[in-house]
């Protein structure tokens, strides 16, 4: 048995398995999909389905704005994205379809 087998948690200050953390990581992967069920990824391109007014920036985004490179969150229905004049967007997965 080697060291690299094992790997130090942290959290509960114990040593576990290499093979346990990859299995318990892989199964807290959240899956993200749009109002028609397509799984989304990193890096996607997306279209509102809806006109959507964004707080604090007094602007309205409009039905069919296309809304390029999508970052997921970790949040089953939040996208994080990037807008022209909006820094920070995070868009509901339910208003947004995959193109």
């Amino acid at each position: 048995m080697s060291d690299d087998d094992y790997i130090y948690d942290e959290a509960s200050g114990e040593w576990v398995s290499a093979a346990d953390v990859a299995t318990a990581s892989a199964e807290q992967t959240v899956e993200v999909r749009d109002s028609v069920g397509n799984l989304l990824a990193d890096g996607d391109q997306v279209t509102l389905i809806k006109d959507l007014t964004v707080k604090g920036a007094g602007q309205t985004l409009k039905r069919g704005t296309l809304i390029k490179s999508i970052r997921l969150t970790g949040d089953a229905q939040e996208i994080d994205c990037k807008f022209d004049g909006i820094k920070g967007l995070v868009l509901r997965a339910e208003f947004v379809r995959k193109r």
